[in-house]
């Protein structure tokens, strides 16, 4: 169907347009030739459409599972009851991606955005579970998880004016420090994942990683169409079927899943509210909005769909939304998974379609643990080669979007140069923080957070602080966000 153009007031034509989460319209990209849909919001056809989103959900498993998995030791559960956490949070990651990508009014991003289980939170929750011990640990911090989760909803037709601060020198530096954060997480999966697995840190799990990672990059070289894009795919399939005979796969979760199991309400009790808890969470809360935001707008770029005001506060609205109703399904807070965001890139398929039935995907892993079991399957080494493309890709991303920035201009130079610092300062040394105040230590422990901080601040400190004044006397700091001009 050819695109339809509407003509505008100088002679010329406009591109058509496509509904927004606030029921405005978006630009299509000056590309969209031979369709009026723009790639976002394309429905694939239903075996690409299933395997694609696949494809997001192996990227983000391990992430889904490692928070429960971690809070659930530490607070103490059994085995049945981890396994019941673990679902659960698989069950709310879907949940929270079908709102975020198909959206309601205006809560949903309408972006091939990914939600799950935030890593932010974890340090704070054990804290939690600490104090209270094990019987009132999981009600309190779902409690807190409730008020923080609100807070989000409320907050977020106000915290997406910040869009403003995030000019492109801003977003390139954040999406850089997005892909360069999640590397040592790939690192340390290919080593094994954890210091106390089999083999962790062998040649055999180092190999395994490196042959995933010659399978993705042949796979994407070798082939074309469909299959270049389901390149990782193949790849993790490839290295789990070499990674049986090494030994490094393991079939005991498969063997001991439940088939079936339907999300109980409040197992672990009704919610309580403590107000230190609550404090804890809600400013993790904020970190997490800070992250969801930066990763809205690499996106938004990754797509050619810039992430407005009005997309930012949906996006953050389903943030919220999702937060707060995790809990009542044994959940906990919900953000955005950077690591999809590198897949967006590199298999280019951008249908929001897409990631909404990787959404799907996670629902029925939650409601089928057996399924999920298989999933599982997948070897840490494996995922750690697939990672070092996908957060690769994010960090090169990143890189393109500071070359189009203007790095002429020496504010800008110093900014990413100091912002990168930063953000590098808790990977590099991730106790560097320990003798901090907690509230620093939440906001700071994250590489992205605290590179995009301190990226703000400088983007206030060289463009905005006295903007008016150079302005004046003639100068101009070319790094503040166009606005937009009428057709």
């Amino acid at each position: 169907m050819a695109p339809s153009n509407t003509s505008s007031s100088d002679g010329g034509s406009t591109p058509a347009r496509t509904p927004g989460p606030d029921g405005t319209s978006h630009r299509l990209p000056d590309k969209a030739s031979g369709s009026a849909t723009h790639p976002v919001d394309e429905v694939l056809p239903p075996v690409k459409l299933f395997s694609t989103g696949l494809q997001h959900v192996a990227a983000m498993y391990a992430g889904v599972v490692a928070p429960p998995l971690i809070v659930g030791a530490g607070v103490g559960l059994s085995a049945a009851d981890l396994a019941l956490l673990i679902s659960a949070s698989l069950f709310t990651a879907g949940l929270a991606t079908l709102l975020q990508t198909l959206g309601v009014w205006k809560i949903g991003a309408r972006l091939p955005f990914v939600n799950g289980v935030s890593f932010a939170g974890v340090a704070p929750m054990i804290a939690i579970a600490t104090e209270h011990g094990p019987k009132d640990a999981l009600p309190v911090i779902f409690g807190a998880v409730i008020v923080a989760g609100a807070l989000c909803f409320l907050a977020a037709p106000y915290f997406c004016k910040l869009i403003r601060f995030f000019p492109p020198v801003v977003q390139g530096t954040v999406i850089t420090l997005i892909g360069v954060s999640l590397l040592p997480v790939a690192v340390n999966w290919a080593r094994g994942g954890s210091p106390s697995a089999p083999g962790y840190g062998s040649m055999r799990a180092i190999g395994l990683a490196a042959i995933t990672l010659a399978a993705v990059v042949l796979c994407n070289r070798l082939l074309r169409g469909f299959w270049q894009q389901l390149s990782l795919l193949i790849g993790l399939a490839f290295g789990t079927l070499i990674a049986f005979p090494l030994g490094l796969a393991d079939f005991s979760a498969v063997r001991d899943a439940k088939v079936f199991a339907l999300p109980s309400p409040f197992h672990f009790g009704a919610p309580m509210f403590d107000g230190a808890a609550i404090a804890s969470l809600c400013i993790v809360m904020v970190v997490s909005m800070t992250e969801s935001t930066a990763d809205m707008l690499a996106l938004g770029k990754i797509v050619d769909r810039e992430a407005d005001e009005a997309t930012l506060a949906a996006g953050l609205r389903a943030d919220g939304l999702a937060t707060a109703l995790s809990p009542v399904f044994n959940g906990f807070a919900a953000s955005a998974f950077a690591q999809n965001i590198g897949l967006v890139a590199l298999t280019k398929i951008r249908s929001r379609f897409v990631v909404a039935a990787g959404g799907g995907i996670l629902i029925l892993l939650g409601l089928f643990p057996v399924l999920g079991s298989v999933v599982s399957l997948v070897p840490q080494p494996v995922l750690g080669g697939a990672g070092i493309v996908l957060f690769g890709t994010v960090a090169a991303s990143g890189i393109r979007t500071l070359a189009e920035a203007g790095m002429e201009s020496s504010s800008n130079t110093i900014l990413v140069s100091v912002s990168l610092g930063v953000g590098i300062i808790p990977i590099a040394v991730p106790t560097f923080y320990d003798p901090f105040p907690e509230t620093v230590r939440t906001l700071m422990h994250s590489g992205i957070s605290a590179g995009c901080v301190m990226a703000v601040l400088l983007n206030l400190l060289f463009h905005h602080v006295g903007a008016a004044r150079r302005t004046r006397s003639g100068q101009t700091s070319g790094a503040t966000v166009p606005t937009a001009t009428p057709s």
